[in-house]
C-alpha cells in the first residue's frame, strides 16, 4: 500500500505524491523538501468556497449532458466535436485525495490527481477540462506567468490518463467562468460569461522532474533558498533579525 506523509527513503511501499506535490516542487525545491522530507507544510491559505460553488455547479451542468451523451452547447458554440466522457470511474477520478491514479516504478512514487472533468472525441481520444473562475475586466487569457501552474497541472492529468492506458488528445480546455461587476445591482445573484480556452499540453517535462524529486528527497541537505518564493524570502528575513 503506499503511504502520505513524510518520505522515507529506506521504505519499500510506494510514496504518495499528488499533482499538488509536483507543482510545489516546481515552484521551490526547498518548500517541497521542508514539507515532504521533514513535515513542515506552508500555512494553508483561505478556501475559495465561490470558486468550489461554480465547479460544482458546472460539474452538475454538464454530468446532465454526460448522462444523455450529448454535447453541451458550450461546447457547439466553440466547434468542439465531443461529449463528456463516461466511465466507472469517473466519480473516483474527480475526487480529491484519490483522483487519477498511476505508480511510477523508476521512482517508486504514487502519483494521483482529481480532475474536474473529461470529454470524449469521436474518434475515441480523451480531453482533460479544467474549470476555472475569476472577476476581470480585462480579457480573459492563458499568459500570464503565475498561470503556468494550470497548465502543468492539465499537463499532469494528460500524463496520468495515458499512463492509465487511454489515448488522450494533446489539446484540453480551460472552462473559464468570469465574474460580471458591471451589473446595475446585485439582486442577490452573480452573473458569469463562460467561455472555453483551449491549450495544448506537454508532458514531456514529467518523468524527468518526478527523477529529480526523488534525487531531491533521497538526500539529506536542505535546497538552497528560492529566489521567487515568498516563504523563502520571509525565512530568511526572519534569519536576518534573529543574526541581529
Amino acid at each position: 500500500m503506499p503511504y502520505s506523509g513524510t518520505y522515507k527513503k529506506e521504505e519499500n511501499d510506494a510514496f504518495k505524491l499528488s499533482r499538488t506535490g509536483i507543482e510545489l516542487f516546481m515552484r521551490c525545491p526547498r518548500c517541497f523538501f521542508l514539507d515532504k522530507k521533514l513535515g513542515i507544510k506552508q500555512p494553508p491559505g483561505y478556501p475559495f468556497t465561490l470558486n468550489s460553488a461554480v465547479d460544482h455547479l458546472l460539474k452538475k451542468e454538464f454530468d446532465f449532458h454526460r448522462a444523455k451523451k450529448s454535447t453541451h452547447p458550450l461546447m457547439k458554440q466553440y466547434g468542439i466535436d465531443a461529449v463528456p466522457f463516461q466511465h466507472e470511474n469517473m466519480a473516483v477520478w474527480r475526487e480529491n485525495f484519490k483522483g487519477v491514479q498511476y505508480l511510477h516504478s523508476d521512482t517508486n512514487f504514487f502519483i494521483f490527481g482529481a480532475v474536474d472533468d473529461i470529454w470524449i472525441s469521436p474518434k475515441g481520444e480523451l480531453m482533460v477540462v479544467d474549470y476555472k473562475s475569476t472577476a476581470k475586466d480585462a480579457k480573459i487569457t492563458l499568459d500570464a506567468e503565475w498561470q503556468m501552474s494550470y497548465k502543468r497541472q492539465m499537463e499532469v492529468y494528460q500524463w496520468l490518463l495515458r499512463k492509465n492506458g487511454f489515448t488522450v488528445s494533446p489539446t484540453g480546455y480551460f472552462v473559464y467562468c468570469n465574474g460580471q461587476k458591471d451589473r446595475e445591482a446585485f439582486d442577490g445573484k452573480l452573473e458569469f460569461n463562460v467561455l472555453i480556452i483551449p491549450y495544448k499540453g506537454d508532458d514531456s517535462w514529467i518523468e524527468k522532474t518526478l527523477s529529480e524529486i526523488k534525487k531531491t528527497l533521497d538526500k539529506d541537505k536542505l535546497p538552497t533558498f528560492s529566489s521567487t518564493c515568498d516563504f523563502c524570502a520571509y525565512q530568511q528575513k526572519l534569519k536576518a533579525i534573529g543574526k541581529m
